[in-house]
């Protein structure tokens, strides 16, 4: 039976309170990948993009991470997680699970780098929105065991999603449902499928697919997710709601400080941890979460402000003595301040690297790379530069994602790298700029051109003459119906196949020219027997020229062969004249009877 999500909820008022709490804590610890500013004030600036999100703004759970999370962050910049087997519950993420959104890191880095796509993001999502794919389960191809379905978006409490996909992936013929760990309504899914594991379908249902989806769609008009402006709208563009981006950023800055991974099918639900809770949330589009109460009466020790029932009423804090031990006279020891790095010369140039034009056949993708260096005015290379590849022209040609224009930042070596550009099927010239960002540096230009693909060449498997009637001559003279033949192709007419004819002689499977016989006249009238260079018309049709005959009556073979190899053989036959009989009127008889 497919899992559904709770019943209808009120406004999540102490989940709002507790997500505040939750994420400026975390914000106030300054982990690697924590935000400048506190999610409340965040969430309340962040501008929703326009357009129908991933999920309908279906329910999501809206259980938040444990304060108590260990300070284990990453390095700062990076989405490598330390090599920590175990820890808090909550922190474990089920293996299968957390191959997914590290095989779609991968993935997305190769083909859109300035994204900067952290692992943890997606782990953040597939938390909120499944419970990591309901605690990991998952088989082998990480495809749930179970169908993950959202509410049917009606209108009544959600958004109204007539069906599109004929109930194909949620099962509904009249609205849409989200569908799978990710929760992509079947709309969105039809633009951002991926195969994400190479078997050659594109499921919602499996995490790799749905996880490789979900990163393009993150990544999608060119966002750069290490600036917040960007993270802030590819996370509402999955589900409108500014209490999701809080809870999203919670667990995001969760898993970037901690994390493990567990055993597929024992990761900890939202909830009381127990498996098929589905406390839930949604978002109404204004801004808004929704949030679930917990089971009543069942405390929940780790979300300050509520006390299980789903009041929302904080439980007063027992009443404490005063304390008797006296406050330490020794100071704590101070932490200097980070010394803060030189800062680095500018760009002033983009060296263009390899050719500075790349051609590629339409519908096909460029092989050639293209690639800038950064320097300085005195010559260094500028790691960590920001290079904008902008497609310039009438063109079809576009990065991964389809899109006209990517960032890449530069290495070490000063070097960034575009990703592949695809033809796309117009032929034409155009240009690909590549300019450094926040730089005065001049961009740097390749030319670019996509030619047209050879024409097919034509194709039959069939030949036969357009009419059964006899060929006959006599010799010196010509024959008066002329050789038609029509070409096909799996029943079809097929123009423009080549065509030779030839007079031939001796055994079928070894023929040669004749050298007698009928034969052809060339442009200077003289006896030819083989013709080359024929095809055949729109029609499919040949039209032979005029046949002669020479002084040797008999019956003789025209060989005609299409490029292909389909030969038709026509039978000749060449007779003599025929003289006709005189009359002598000396022999005539006598009208006048004899005695």
């Amino acid at each position: 039976m497919a899992a559904q999500f709770g019943r209808r909820l009120r406004k999540g008022a102490t989940a709002t309170t507790v997500a505040a709490l939750v994420v400026a804590a975390l914000s106030a610890s300054q982990a690697p990948g924590s935000t400048s500013a506190p999610a409340d004030e965040r969430a309340a600036n962040a501008t929703e993009p326009p357009g129908t999100p991933v999920t309908g703004n279906s329910p999501y759970f809206t259980d938040l991470p444990p304060l108590n999370t260990p300070n284990k962050p990453n390095k700062p910049g990076t989405s490598i997680d330390l090599p920590a087997v175990t820890g808090p519950a909550e922190s474990g993420i089920p293996a299968t699970v957390l191959a997914a959104y590290k095989r779609a890191e991968g993935t997305v880095s190769d083909t859109a780098p300035g994204c900067r796509l952290p692992w943890q993001l997606l782990a953040a999502i597939g938390k909120v929105e499944s419970g990591q794919a309901r605690g990991g389960r998952v088989d082998a191809n990480g495809t749930t065991l179970t169908p993950i379905l959202g509410p049917q978006l009606n209108g009544v409490g959600f958004a109204n999603i007539s069906d599109t996909d004929n109930g194909a992936y949620d099962g509904d013929s009249t609205h849409d449902r989200a569908v799978g760990p990710m929760q992509f309504i079947p709309s969105t899914w039809a633009t951002w499928g991926q195969d994400g594991n190479s078997d050659g379908r594109k499921d919602p249902n499996n995490i790799y697919d749905a996880a490789l989806a979900a990163g393009r769609y993150l990544c999608a008009h060119n966002r750069d997710l290490s600036v917040q402006g960007d993270l802030d709208q590819a996370i509402l563009g999955y589900n409108r709601s500014r209490e999701y981006l809080r809870t999203v950023m919670s667990w995001f800055d969760y898993y970037r400080r901690d994390s493990h991974e567990v055993p597929d099918g024992s990761g900890v639900l939202p909830g009381s941890g127990e498996p098929d809770s589905h406390r839930s949330g949604t978002g109404d589009g204004n801004g808004n979460g929704k949030g679930s109460p917990g089971a009543p009466g069942t405390p929940d020790p780790g979300k300050p402000g509520g006390n299980g029932d789903g009041s929302g009423t904080p439980t007063p804090p027992p009443t404490q003595p005063p304390a008797t031990t006296p406050p330490p006279t020794t100071p704590p020891p101070t932490t200097p301040p980070p010394t803060t790095p030189p800062a680095q010369a500018p760009v002033t140039t983009l060296e263009r690297l390899g050719s500075a034009s790349v051609t590629a056949t339409e519908g096909e993708r460029f092989t050639d790379r293209l690639r800038v260096r950064a320097k300085t005015s005195a010559g260094k290379v500028v790691a960590g530069s920001r290079v904008q590849f902008q497609i310039i022209g009438d063109t079809a040609a576009r990065f991964a994602g389809a899109e006209t224009r990517i960032v890449v930042s530069t290495g070490t070596d000063g070097i960034a790298t575009a990703p592949t550009l695809s033809a796309g099927g117009q032929t034409g010239r155009f240009i690909v700029r590549a300019k450094a960002l926040g730089t005065t540096a001049p961009a740097a230009d390749f030319a670019a051109n996509v030619k047209a693909k050879p024409a097919p060449v034509p194709q039959s498997d069939a030949l036969a003459r357009t009419s059964d009637k006899e060929l006959t001559a006599e010799t010196g003279g010509s024959f008066a119906d002329s050789v038609e033949v029509k070409a096909t192709y799996k029943g079809k007419v097929a123009a423009g196949v080549g065509v030779s004819a030839t007079m031939v002689t001796g055994d079928a499977d070894k023929p040669v020219e004749n050298d007698k016989g009928p034969y052809f006249k060339d442009a200077d009238g003289k006896a030819v027997r083989t013709l080359t260079a024929l095809k055949t018309d729109a029609n499919g049709l040949l039209k032979l020229p005029e046949i002669y005959t020479d002084g040797n009556a008999g019956t003789y073979k025209l060989r005609l062969t299409t490029a292909d190899g389909v030969v038709l053989t026509v039978e000749l036959t060449v007779t003599a004249p025929t003289t006709a009989p005189t009359t002598d009127p000396s022999t005539s008889p006598s009208a006048t009877p004899t005695a």
